[in-house]
């Protein structure tokens, strides 16, 4: 990062230089200008001359304000810079240091449950005699059985075929017995999936950890014995799942083929019902899915909660939660699906707006100078409407020290989370200000300090920068009366 800043405070004052001629061509022009006042009115000259020699020492302590703001503001530039540069190499770097989430935006398919079945299928062709002759004189009929082709499929149970003779007619008999599957519907679904979001340090993408668990039932509605088959597939984009378990009826499973899922075979009473578990843990980002089925399915009882400690929308045309029930703060939410005796083809699809990491860093870098100068600004009126002694020297002092907190801030989200390295930053900048100037400015300070907080809230941003500029009126407001009826404050 030093060499990336380096590089930014190199370019940076090769933008200041650049502007070196320009302004000392201005230079030039208003020396020009005072000479030829000086010989037009000499007198006038004078009498200018010497208000500015009595007011420079006065002056030059307000210029180093405006220097102290200057310099803030090329350091927090150059953070920026550096910030995002190390962002984004690290985020195109082949390799890393750290772990990153192996899971993305993950979609549960609900599982599906059928009865097993058998049924054969008889297919004969009959054939002239003539057929039959030229057959037995070329070896027999059994050459002709490649022609008829062969089935295929794992539900091919069963497979005789064969020529019979009858009369002068040759008949040809296939009979197939296939596994065919007939649905059962659920009786009940009862699905939690618990998100804990973790925003990681050094600037890697946020990500949630997953629980997921979930009950369901099936009864077997033939009035005798019967083969029935539960297919639970297994979660996309979820990446590595751990504490897979899928327990039927009270004992534990382990599939071996996981081509179509974790799938369990069994036989079953008539009208017994099967009870399952299914659990596992993953990693995810951005959204989190289940869906109901591809075409409109019935659901008979189904229940489906998420607990989030982030704020969620739900994508357009799928099912909105039945319930809501949200933290004080607004950061956690219970989200709730009951749906009982429905037929639908809509899912359930749950978003988590994240904003881009680096772009939210980059409004972060560019509001700081912004910040800095309303300070300045601030804390001028603020010694203003309270009739209080603002020196420049404590002030530029207070400049430097919240431009130097920012860019620590900047700083500590290659090691910390993003709020917390941005909390701290604007907490250790407000420290040295108040040190610097006094706790009478601690009001103008803070307000001007907690700009830079206000684009990490997530998409409100105008609304937080509209309410804190509404405080800052009401206070300004309200001092400047209790400066009318105080005259004597300093």
């Amino acid at each position: 990062m030093v060499h990336t800043a380096l590089n930014a405070l190199l370019d940076a004052l090769s933008s200041v230089l650049a502007l070196a001629r320009p302004l000392a061509l201005v230079a030039a022009g208003l020396l020009l200008a005072l000479i030829l006042v000086g010989l037009l009115d000499r007198e006038r000259f004078r009498a200018g001359l010497n208000w500015v020699g009595a007011r420079l020492p006065l002056l030059g302590r307000w210029a180093l304000v405006a220097l102290a703001v200057g310099a803030g503001a090329l350091a927090l530039n150059v953070t920026r810079r550096a910030v995002d540069a190390r962002l984004g190499a690290q985020q195109s770097a082949r390799y890393a240091n750290a772990a990153d989430p192996d899971g993305g935006q993950t979609t549960q398919q609900a599982p599906r449950a059928s009865l097993l079945t058998t049924t054969t299928y008889t297919r004969s062709i009959e054939l002239p005699d003539e057929i039959y002759t030229v057959l037995q004189i070329n070896g027999g009929w059994e050459k002709l059985l490649p022609y008829f082709g062969n089935p295929t499929g794992v539900t091919v149970q069963d497979l005789q075929e064969g020529f019979t003779r009858r009369g002068d007619t040759l008949t040809y008999t296939r009979d197939v017995t296939l596994q065919t599957e007939q649905p059962v519907n659920l009786d009940t679904s009862k699905v939690t999936a618990d998100l804990k979001f973790v925003d990681p340090a050094g600037g890697r993408g946020t990500y949630y950890n997953a629980v997921f668990n979930a009950d369901y039932t099936f009864t077997n509605p033939q009035a005798e014995a019967a083969t029935l088959r539960f297919a639970f597939p297994l979660p996309d984009g979820s990446g590595t799942l751990s504490g897979f378990k899928l327990t039927v009826n009270g004992q534990a499973f382990r599939a071996s083929d996981l081509a179509g899922g974790s799938i369990w075979t069994g036989e079953v009473a008539a009208g017994q019902t099967v009870r399952v578990n299914v659990t596992y843990r993953h990693q995810g980002a951005k959204g989190w899915s289940y869906l109901l089925g591809q075409r409109r399915e019935s659901v008979k009882n189904f229940d489906l909660t998420i607990n989030a400690d982030r704020p969620a929308k739900f994508q357009r045309y799928t099912l909105f939660p039945t319930s809501q029930t949200r933290s004080a703060l607004g950061t956690a939410q219970v989200l709730r699906w009951q749906l009982q005796d429905v037929i639908t083809a809509q899912d359930v699809a749950v978003v988590f707006t994240q904003g881009s990491l680096r772009e939210t860093l980059d409004k972060l870098g560019l509001v700081g100078p912004l910040a800095v100068l309303l300070a300045a600004l601030l804390c001028g009126a603020w010694a203003g409407s309270r009739r209080l002694k603002l020196l420049p020297l404590p002030l530029a002092g207070a400049v430097l020290g919240l431009s130097l907190g920012l860019v620590l801030g900047g700083v500590l989200t290659f090691y910390l989370p993003v709020l917390l390295a941005q909390l701290l930053g604007v907490l250790a900048g407000l420290a040295l200000a108040i040190t610097a100037l006094g706790r009478r400015y601690l009001v103008p300070l803070a307000l001007a300090a907690v700009i830079p907080l206000v684009f990490l809230s997530g998409g409100h941003a105008s609304l937080l920068l509209v309410l804190l500029a509404g405080v800052t009126l009401v206070l300004f407001l309200r001092n400047r009366e209790v400066g009318r009826a105080v005259p004597g404050v300093r």
